[in-house]
């Protein structure tokens, strides 16, 4: 089945008939393609705002795939990068994905692996555009506004304070979009293991048949199209934090693998003979009831609690209505700030309309939505006529008077909040707290008077 042409791939490589031939496979299942010879041609493309994969050469003239691989760290962190590595270069290439790399390939290409790591690669894309992109220009210090600032998410950073830094496997639940990853890769920040790799397998992209070979890596010729011998992500994370996102997908022959792993942190790799023993972390995440799959007998109740030891769950955003002005108000700024628009505020009709909403996909559903009625936006002010068709429905649909007042009273719970923690920031320093929140000296000074702070 061919792809939606809109993935638009970046392939880099100083070698013109390599360029040919990796765009001509691309474009045979509809990706859209552009190619670029060296880092310097590269660059204009990376900046563009639909590029969704890069794929790059890890040796070329010049600046090579690494210093691309760091110059898109810094300005798309979102967009997942692809080594191409020649025989003999595969600890250059585990060096390029301890670094931030999505995945690496070997030379000659294999088709077949190819459109399998861009598939991932892309699922990859899909989830982290914006949330990670955050994270990875504040590694320094892990604000969980981008979560919540409710009680229930001060007890989770709580939780994961404590737990950071021991060696302890965690359990992440939570729906779609609530934002585990933020939480695993606090974790990880967290930890004695900040400065080793986080790495990342998104369990649900991966073909099944391919899974093993993802975690625990393969030998040359254990299968058709293992052209070489590869690590896997237990070996490449060691010393670090492997996160297992949706680890309620792998099948279940691979979960009697990763349940020996994680009794004895050694594993062979398939077709290999030679046991391999890592110092690794284990974090995973689930938006699926383990506990019902375990009864349905879907996935091994032994492996369950191996992966159960700290669990930490993370509530939906239609349970914690008070985060959604913060974040709301952090991402319209965010994108005002990238799309160069003057937005002040969110007008309290859009709002309302938000605290009325279900949230579905939860934050990043918010996220995507915000930055349409950025983008749609015309001299500086957000229309409630550009909210999705559900979100504005519901808006309409809350015109009596205590739906208002119950609107008003979670806007004005938020906004009390976050005045108190500004204040706390800054040790009550009023002009500086009004610079953090957005609003003038003045008028921070009738909410104090008004909520008696």
């Amino acid at each position: 089945m061919k792809t939606d042409a809109r993935m638009k791939i970046l392939v880099v490589d100083d070698h013109a008939n390599v360029r040919v031939v990796l765009q001509d496979m691309l474009e045979r299942e509809g990706y859209a393609v552009v190619t670029a010879g060296s880092f310097d041609e590269a660059v204009p493309a990376v900046e563009g705002d639909d590029l969704r994969v890069i794929i790059t050469d890890l040796k070329m003239p010049g600046r090579s795939g690494m210093d691309l691989l760091s110059y898109c760290r810094e300005r798309r962190p979102e967009v997942p990068v692809v080594m191409i590595t020649g025989h003999g270069n595969v600890e250059a290439a585990v060096t390029a994905i301890k670094g931030g790399a999505f995945d690496f390939i070997s030379k000659p290409v294999d088709e077949a692996e190819l459109l399998n790591v861009i598939s991932m690669a892309l699922t990859e894309s899909e989830q982290n555009r914006d949330i990670v992109s955050d994270f990875f220009h504040r590694e320094e210090e892990f604000d969980t506004r981008f979560i919540g600032s409710t009680r229930a998410v001060e007890e989770i950073f709580r939780t994961v304070s404590k737990i950071a830094p021991t060696d302890s496997t965690v359990l992440i639940t939570g729906e779609t979009g609530v934002g585990k990853e933020l939480v695993a890769r606090a974790i990880h920040l967290g930890s004695g293991r900040r400065e080793a790799p986080f790495i990342k397998v998104h369990c649900a992209a991966v073909p099944e048949n391919l899974v093993e070979s993802e975690l625990f890596g393969h030998e040359k010729g254990a299968f058709t199209g293992a052209v070489s011998s590869k690590p896997g992500r237990f070996e490449i994370a060691d010393g670090g934090t492997l996160f297992l996102d949706e680890v309620g997908e792998i099948p279940g022959p691979v979960q009697v693998k990763l349940l020996t792993f994680l009794q004895d942190r050694a594993f062979e790799r398939v077709g290999g003979v030679r046991t391999i023993r890592v110092d690794t972390r284990i974090v995973e995440a689930t938006n699926r009831d383990l506990q019902a799959m375990v009864k349905s007998g879907d996935f091994r109740a032994d492996l369950y609690f191996r992966l159960h030891v700290i669990p930490i769950a993370i509530p939906p955003l239609r349970e914690r209505r008070d985060d959604i002005p913060s974040q709301a108000d952090h991402f319209m700024k965010r994108f005002a700030s990238r799309y160069g628009k003057k937005i002040r505020a969110i007008p309290p009709g859009i709002m309302a309309a938000f605290l009325a909403y279900d949230w579905p996909g939860n934050t990043r559903e918010l996220e995507n939505v915000i930055e349409r009625l950025v983008l749609l936006s015309e001299k500086g002010e957000l229309s409630l006529q550009d909210l999705p068709v559900e979100v504005r429905g519901v808006a309409r649909a809350g015109h009596d008077a205590d739906f208002r007042d119950r609107v008003d009273n979670v806007a004005r719970s938020a906004e009390k909040r976050l005045i108190t923690k500004a204040l706390e920031q800054t040790g009550q320093n009023r002009t500086r707290a009004a610079e953090i929140l957005g609003i003038s000296r003045r008028t921070l000074q009738k909410k104090i008077k008004e909520y008696g702070l």
